[in-house]
């Protein structure tokens, strides 16, 4: 018996480890190339993360990309240091976590916008097509020139998956509309542009585009602003942007980023974090879009009643919407 409770002890201390260090440990997230502040993609994961401390009392470590060459360097900094789990958002983040993750068995990653097939890897998706659906047919319906507009970031194919979804909202609400579309470049910059994002902007306007959509991050806020200038509608993306431009913001994508940053921060600590893919789309509230007091002016009761329908057939499957990364085709265009 005197040996007992030694012997015990220990072995629940062994069998307690990662139990213990679900409780202890503090997550870490890394913001991709743009900042945290991008009013975006990054700000979702961001408020996401101020969230979970809030609602916990537990801080939380980050860092803000600023080149390519630091993601894996940070991944291994986190991981090092022992912070649980650490959530990195951005596809262009695959490599590394596939490449850092082995090294490090006991610490939970996150990647949001890419799959990694991993024991200790949570992947995060959603379906973009989705949201971008609704915001197309409510783009559609408030357009008076019958031209819409879509503008994206970096080239490619996710950014695509955005456009080819919207482009089928605008075209089954519309089938005469016409959607022009430009990409902002191919390389990480194409993220935090707003001057380019303007210019791209201000080309679609002098064309007849009166309701734009981004999909661009950072970009974004110029194309936002080019539009208000110009007295039309902008469209925001991944974080509630209607706040940006009173009564010049349609609505916003809404692509819950924040919900999986929280999510998988609130799982560690609670002992109940699992690796796998996530899937989210409107059935799991993990896209939609915004109406709050910036833009109900602008909806009217017809919009929100067609935009509530379709979202109901696309849960149910009536509404198929092409996944543009399936085949890389966009039959709607």
């Amino acid at each position: 018996m005197i040996l007992a409770r030694p012997l015990a002890t220990a072995a629940a201390l062994l069998l307690g480890t990662s139990a213990l260090f679900a409780q202890e440990a503090e997550p870490a997230v890394i913001f991709d190339l743009g900042g945290k502040f991008d009013r975006s993609f990054n700000q979702a994961s961001y408020e996401g993360a101020e969230r979970f401390k809030a609602e916990t009392g537990v801080g939380y470590h980050e860092f803000e990309l600023q080149s390519d060459a630091q993601r894996e360097q940070a991944l291994r900094r986190f991981a090092e240091q022992g912070y649980n789990p650490v959530v990195v958002a951005g596809f262009s983040n695959e490599s590394a976590v596939k490449t850092v993750a082995p090294d490090y068995p006991d610490t939970d990653f996150v990647v949001i916008d890419a799959v990694v097939d991993l024991p200790n890897v949570r992947s995060v998706v959603f379906r973009e097509e989705e949201g971008s659906y609704l915001v197309g047919l409510l783009a559609a319906m408030a357009s008076k020139t019958g031209e819409v507009g879509f503008v994206g970031g970096m080239d490619i194919p996710l950014i695509q998956k955005f456009a080819c979804g919207y482009v089928q909202g605008v075209k089954d609400t519309n089938p005469e509309a016409t959607v022009l579309q430009a990409m902002t470049g191919t390389t990480g910059a194409a993220w935090n542009d707003p001057v380019r994002g303007g210019e791209l902007a201000k080309s679609q306007i002098d064309q007849g585009a009166d309701v734009i959509y981004h999909a661009a991050g950072g970009t974004g806020i110029g194309v936002l602003q080019a539009a208000a200038d110009a007295g039309k509608l902008g469209i925001g993306v991944d974080s509630n942007q209607d706040y940006l431009h009173p009564g010049n913001m349609l609505t916003s994508m809404l692509k819950r980023v924040d919900v999986a940053t929280y999510t998988a921060m609130m799982d560690a600590k609670n002992g109940s974090w699992t690796p796998g893919v996530q899937v989210l789309g409107l059935a799991q509230d993990g896209v939609g879009y915004a109406v709050d007091e910036y833009n109900k002016p602008l909806l009217t009761p017809e919009m929100l009643a067609a935009a509530e329908e379709a979202k109901a057939k696309i849960i149910s499957g009536e509404i198929k919407v092409h996944d543009f990364t399936t085949d890389g085709s966009c039959p709607a265009k």
